[in-house]
């Protein structure tokens, strides 16, 4: 499928896998609690197969048990768990070069994610590219339910024809969301799914950034 940027005015961006390369964490952390419970660890490979939202549905699969905990509190474990080591991720390559290019070529440029809103402004600002944003859009609770509704008012308040909206996500929800929202959309497969799981979805794949630098 051919992309053409100049087709669109306003970039709409997932964090979490697209821009943030934190799938290794969440994989080592969520290992840390499976370990403590005794059931089997996952690869990073494994865990791109089998992530998904809403991330409830995800602890299933991995074999917790909520009639024994309920799933506030494994939830809340893992963004404790998390929270302690988010300052070990760091930006995909070509992040802020991307950024910057759109920014050059007039485009706006927004967040959208299913990570907690006050944490996900700190994330952004302590990795230097808050300012790129003419908005950041999380949830207003940690336990990454899904954002459906967070992108329907956010398309609701841009107020411009949808067919100058582009988002770019790394996810079958990320797919998903565009299509209830009605605006085309690219995945990037370095992130939270493989590329796999991707393909059927029939929307345009890149494999990174740098895959998009080229066709800016």
């Amino acid at each position: 499928m051919m992309i053409e940027l100049k087709n669109y005015t306003h970039i709409i961006w997932d964090w979490n896998g697209t821009l943030l390369n934190d799938a290794w964490l969440c994989v080592d952390v969520m290992n840390g609690m499976l370990e403590a419970r005794g059931l089997p660890l996952k690869t990073v490979e494994e865990y791109k197969e089998l992530f998904d939202f809403p991330v409830r549905d995800y602890y299933v699969k991995l074999g917790f048990d909520f009639e024994r905990e309920p799933f506030d509190e494994v939830g809340m474990e893992f963004i404790l768990r998390y929270n302690m080591r988010q300052g070990e991720t760091v930006l995909h390559r070509q992040v802020k070069d991307v950024l910057s290019q759109f920014e050059a070529q007039g485009f706006l440029q927004y967040i959208l994610s299913a990570r907690e809103q006050n944490e996900l402004i700190s994330e952004t600002k302590s990795l230097g590219v808050f300012n790129y944003f003419k908005q950041i859009r999380g949830l207003d609770d940690h336990y990454a339910h899904g954002k459906m509704d967070v992108a329907l008012q956010l398309v609701k308040e841009m107020d411009i024809d949808r067919r100058e909206m582009l988002y770019f996500g790394d996810t079958r929800h990320d797919a998903e969301v565009a299509d209830q929202i009605g605006i085309d959309c690219i995945l990037i497969t370095h992130g939270h799914h493989s590329r796999e799981r991707l393909k059927p979805l029939g929307v345009p794949l890149l494999s990174s950034l740098k895959d998009l630098i080229l066709l800016l």
